[in-house]
This record gives structure tokens, C-alpha cells and sequence, in this order.
């Protein structure tokens, strides 16, 4: 490391939760490149953080090679919402499998610490639950989220053959389902779909019977279980679910968004989407006992603060 100030390289940066990795990171007092094609992400998003002189924001596509000098790197290049991962899927695993190999090569070069952002998507529709990282998953190899799940999958092994090959020094977490403010507005993320429904009066439209469950963590509790993990002892190197470990149905969920936003909108009901998990909650003992970490913010503060951030963008475009 040159100089009093880390290196720091996020990808996928621009995005909604590289954004507030981006900004975290400056508070530290990191020198912050951040690296995204804005397919998902957006200069919205950065845009408090351009002005920072210890801030630069490059557009480029993780799926090529990329050259600079970094002591730590965050890899969080990757379309992670349905809609966005399925418009594409061959390059959304080109993202996830050819960025590993580029980041993972970066590292290597650089000996850089790296934090790759995997995903809960890797267990699939599971037969266990709560979900432990011992846990192999139940994934459809063919389906139509496969090209994200598999990916990732693909993602986790490329790590964890360069840390065997090439002493890599690396760091996996399985990120469960993460809301707040910078999220995109029309992302088909279950969250933003019905805040942003709600808001409107519009009907709430939920996939399935409704009876198929989630847990959702707070974004500042996500990026403070990412900080935890990249200071940890270098022998720890997961894979870690980070996530809430607070469950509620999806049900339950519009029904929280409705009061909260005190809106008119009526809930409704169509066929649910191929593959879509029933399940869906982490144990985070790991994460409890290596990291001293476990999320703070409850669903409905959470959720309170994600509305104003809606409303306020809402206002912002109309």
C-alpha cells in the first residue's frame, strides 16, 4: 500500500448496494475506484461522491480485463434482480464467471485482498432451512435462473480455487435479500415493486399464494457485515451468509408496505414464477461468531426509511 490511504477497487460500484460499499469505504478513508457499465446501476447513485477527491468512477464491463494497482477489491459487478438477470442471461453469467476470473486474476497480480458478493440464490428452492453454509442447495442447472445461480455458483469455485492454487486471499458472502434507499425503482425486486405500488394506490401484485417466505436485511447492515468480513482474520474466508435472519411471508410484507404508506392499493394474486424458492432464510451462527455480527434494523424501520427515500424520488421525477 502507498501512501496513508487504501486502494480500494469496487465493481459494480454505481450499483445499489456498491454505492453504499463505495461511500462506507470513503468514510474510512479509502481511495475508492469505482468500476461499473451502469446496465443496472446508475451515476444517480454516486453522484454525493464525485466530488470527493479521494473518489473515481470508471465506466467499464468487469467481463474484460482491467488494469490498475489496488490493495482490496470488491466484486459486485452483477445484474441481481430477475427482470434485469434474465434480459440477458448469457452475459449476466459472463459477468459473473469471466468478472471472477478478471478480479481473481487482479488479485493475484496485485496480492489485493478480495470480497466477492455471491448470493442466498446459490441454495435454490432449499430442503434445508434456515439455510447453513454447509448446505450444497437445490438448483436447477437449465432453468431460467440459472444463468444467475449457477454463475454465482461457478463464481464461488473459481474463489476458492484460486485461494487453494494461488493463496488468494479471499472472502465469500452469501448476500439474502437486501432493501433500502437506491434500490431501482423498476427492478422487480418484491420490496420496490410494492412500495412503489403502494405509493400509487396501484393494486399489489403478488407472485404465488403469497405464503412463500423471505428475509430481508437493511442495507446499512448488509455493508457493516461486508466491512466486518474484509477486516477479519485472514483465515476467514467463508463462504458466510449475511442476511436477516427475521422471516415473514410475502404476504405479510405487503401487507407491513400498505400500512406504512397508509395507501389504498388492493392486493392480488397471479401464478407464480418458474423455480421461485418457497423459502428463503439464513442461519447467520457463522457470521454471529467470526464477524460479531448480526443486523440491528428491524422490517419496519427499515422499511419506513426505504418509503421516504420512494416518496422523495417520486417527487424528484414527476
Amino acid at each position: 500500500m502507498r501512501g496513508t490511504r487504501k486502494r480500494t477497487l469496487v465493481t459494480g460500484g454505481a450499483g445499489f448496494i456498491g454505492s453504499h460499499v463505495c461511500e462506507r469505504l470513503l468514510d474510512e478513508g479509502s481511495d475508492v475506484l469505482c468500476v461499473d457499465n451502469y446496465y443496472t446501476g446508475t451515476k444517480e447513485n454516486i453522484s454525493g461522491l464525485l466530488n470527493n477527491p479521494f473518489f473515481e468512477a470508471l465506466r467499464h464491463d468487469v467481463t474484460f480485463p482491467l488494469y490498475v494497482e489496488v490493495d482490496e477489491i470488491y466484486n459486485l459487478a452483477c445484474p441481481a434482480s430477475p427482470i434485469h438477470y434474465q434480459f440477458d442471461p448469457v452475459q449476466t453469467a459472463k459477468t459473473s464467471v469471466h468478472g471472477a476470473i478478471n478480479m481473481l486474476g487482479m488479485a493475484k497480480r496485485t496480492k489485493a485482498k478480495i470480497f466477492q458478493a455471491s448470493t442466498s440464490e446459490v441454495y435454490g428452492d432449499p430442503e434445508q432451512h434456515p439455510q447453513t453454509e454447509q448446505y450444497w442447495g437445490n438448483v436447477n442447472p437449465i432453468g431460467p435462473r440459472a444463468c444467475y445461480d449457477e454463475s454465482k455458483r461457478c463464481a464461488e469455485t473459481l474463489f476458492f480455487d484460486y485461494h487453494r492454487q494461488h493463496s488468494t486471499n479471499i472472502r465469500v458472502a452469501r448476500i439474502f435479500n437486501t432493501y433500502g434507499p437506491r434500490m431501482h425503482p423498476n427492478d422487480g425486486r418484491v420490496v420496490s415493486n410494492f412500495i412503489i405500488q403502494a405509493l400509487g394506490n396501484e393494486s399489489i401484485t403478488i407472485y404465488g399464494d403469497g405464503k412463500q417466505s423471505r428475509s430481508f436485511c437493511y442495507v446499512d447492515d448488509l455493508v457493516e457485515g461486508i466491512m466486518r468480513f474484509m477486516k477479519a482474520p485472514d483465515d476467514v474466508t467463508g463462504p458466510i451468509n449475511l442476511g436477516n435472519p427475521q422471516e415473514c411471508t410475502i404476504l405479510e410484507l405487503a401487507e407491513k408496505v400498505i400500512e406504512i404508506t397508509n395507501s389504498k392499493s388492493e392486493i392480488t394474486f397471479e401464478s407464480a414464477p418458474e423455480d421461485d424458492p418457497r423459502q428463503r432464510r439464513p442461519d447467520i451462527s457463522l457470521a454471529k461468531q467470526a464477524l460479531d455480527w448480526q443486523p440491528r434494523v428491524n422490517l419496519e424501520d427499515g422499511l419506513s426509511r426505504t418509503v421516504a427515500y420512494f416518496e422523495a424520488l417520486l417527487r424528484r421525477i414527476s
